[in-house]
């Protein structure tokens, strides 16, 4: 099969298409032929070295796939050959979904939602479960709660917005002018211009901030937070001195790290399916074109999702 190997860390450049052997499921697992796959900023810094968790190359990045089984291992009983399914298997370790083929535990998919497209799906696992994870099985955000939602035209932001809106929540969230009527389409109650407007300034009395940026954004949503508000950030989830800061000023403290998690997929699949949650994809590649991939996802203009497509 086709995938995009890369013998060392580098560049956007060091993604190359390459021959490889197709992977062979184990038992509790599926062969999935791969229709598209999302690409996550997470993946850039794992390719630069920044962020070893692979190890030393060689290998496959990627972990957000949609595709169609082709084989089911006897026992196991999920998927039929031919279901459509969608997920983020084995993540953090290496799925090598930048490939034609998967092989990955069943319960790590769920059925793709017929009312989206391959590249749609894809763009949900990774995105979309960290979003869920965080708002819905954290949080437990609900109806009337506020919600300030940093980053929301990026991947993670745009999906936890209509999850958010989904279960209630009024929704407030920040990016460039440019992108307000996107968020607002999207349903978003309130939208700041953060090159404009100083947010920590302009927002009061949150139940919950869903930090996706870093720096000092994190210490400056707290003077958002109503007291005992929550902050839920998948940057510095591991930053001790940081809770220590929020849980002293009065409010609580989340780190998030995403998980494979069917139940959070089927849960988005059934919200796909009534029109609550739509992901956005802002490009769609080749599989070859990786490289380029990389270049635009690293360029830090994208609204919504970067796919690749075999």
């Amino acid at each position: 099969m086709r995938a995009i190997v890369q013998q060392a860390f580098g560049g956007p450049e060091v993604l190359q298409v390459a021959e490889v052997e197709r992977p062979r499921p184990l038992p509790t697992e599926v062969l999935v032929r791969v229709k598209a796959i999302g690409v996550n900023p997470v993946e850039g810094i794992i390719r630069s070295g920044a962020f070893p968790l692979h190890g030393e190359p060689p290998f496959i990045l990627g972990w957000d796939v949609s595709g169609v089984v082709e084989h089911v291992v006897p026992g196991t009983s999920r998927f039929n050959e031919g279901d459509e399914v969608f997920g983020m298997p084995l993540f953090p370790r290496a799925a090598g979904a930048y490939a034609e083929f998967v092989a990955a535990p069943s319960r790590h998919f769920a059925r793709k939602p017929a009312g989206l497209t391959h590249p749609q799906a894809a763009a949900i696992p990774l995105a979309g479960l960290t979003a869920w994870q965080s708002l819905v099985e954290v949080a437990q955000v609900g109806p009337g709660e506020r919600v300030l939602i940093h980053a929301g035209a990026g991947g993670v932001g745009h999906l936890a917005i209509q999850i958010a809106k989904a279960h209630g929540a009024y929704v407030i969230t920040t990016a460039s002018a440019a992108k307000h009527d996107f968020l607002r389409a999207l349903g978003a109650d309130e939208v700041i211009d953060y090159q404009a407007v100083d947010f920590a300034e302009a927002v009061t009395g949150v139940d919950t901030v869903l930090e996706l940026i870093g720096g000092d954004y994190a210490d400056r949503s707290l003077r958002t937070l109503r007291p005992g508000g929550l902050l839920v950030t998948a940057i510095a989830r591991s930053d001790t001195e940081l809770a220590a800061r929020t849980r002293q000023s009065g409010f609580r403290f989340a780190g998030v790290s995403v998980e494979p998690d069917y139940v959070g997929l089927e849960a988005m699949a059934a919200l796909a399916e009534k029109g609550q949650l739509r992901p956005h994809v802002g490009h769609a590649f080749p599989l070859a074109e990786a490289a380029a991939a990389h270049e635009l996802i690293e360029s830090g203009h994208v609204t919504g999702k970067v796919v690749l497509e075999p």
